[in-house]
């Protein structure tokens, strides 16, 4: 697909696009109250931003370190995940990872292998929800993490962008990529608004797309 993947910058959404499943949703399946599946679609709808839902469906949830964080590595990573950040890398393409959610396990999985993560975290001191990414200057400026600063920092930089993602949380930095791999509901999403995409199941193939290689 392309002719020099060095000029690449790639961002991978992290629940339900490196996780096989959204971590969160999975977390709040089994722990949250009453009312976090309005709240939920409430933002897939459009009518709250994404930093209302996620503080909303957090006061949901029991604050218990050991507790959410060992429900969400319950949730696997894509089989092809490794592999398409290594085939990358070796390539000379940046690789980033971008959340919206509650950056439960993202932290530890990206640290594990020296991949940056911009991501929500909680301080589980206080138990309160952190922002570190929000973005105050955005046009929108409602977003937890701000996935389209990063998007368009790279692309400043005369970098080519990608990105895969699976949901609502990546639509704003969608429309700024020049190129972008959905599935499931961004997929649905791109569709809907005449947004171009390349459809994808697993990380597998986006590394085919982009490399022209499997793991």
């Amino acid at each position: 697909m392309l002719d020099n993947p060095s000029d690449l910058a790639v961002f991978l959404d992290f629940d339900g696009t490196i996780t096989t499943a959204d971590t969160g949703l999975y977390v709040l399946e089994r722990h949250g109250a009453e009312g976090w599946r309005e709240v939920d679609a409430a933002y897939v709808r459009g009518e709250i931003p994404s930093r209302e839902c996620l503080i909303d469906e957090w006061d949901l949830l029991p604050h218990d370190e050991a507790l959410l964080v060992n429900t969400a590595r319950e949730v696997p990573l894509d089989t092809g995940f490794m592999p398409l950040v290594e085939a990358l890398r070796g390539s000379g393409a940046e690789v980033t990872v971008v959340s919206d959610g509650f950056g439960l396990t993202v932290h530890e999985v990206c640290e594990a292998i020296g991949l940056r993560a911009i991501s929500n975290r909680v301080d589980w001191g206080t138990g309160r929800l952190e922002f570190p990414y929000e973005d105050r200057c955005c046009a929108c400026s409602s977003c937890g993490t701000c996935k389209q600063a990063p998007v368009k920092a790279a692309s400043q930089a005369g970098k080519k962008t990608v990105l895969v993602g699976d949901g609502a949380s990546d639509r704003k930095a969608a429309l700024l990529a020049d190129v972008v791999f959905a599935k499931d509901g961004l997929a649905n999403w791109c569709s809907l608004n005449n947004l171009e995409f390349l459809p994808f199941e697993g990380l597998r193939d986006v590394q085919q797309a982009l490399l022209g290689t499997q793991g």
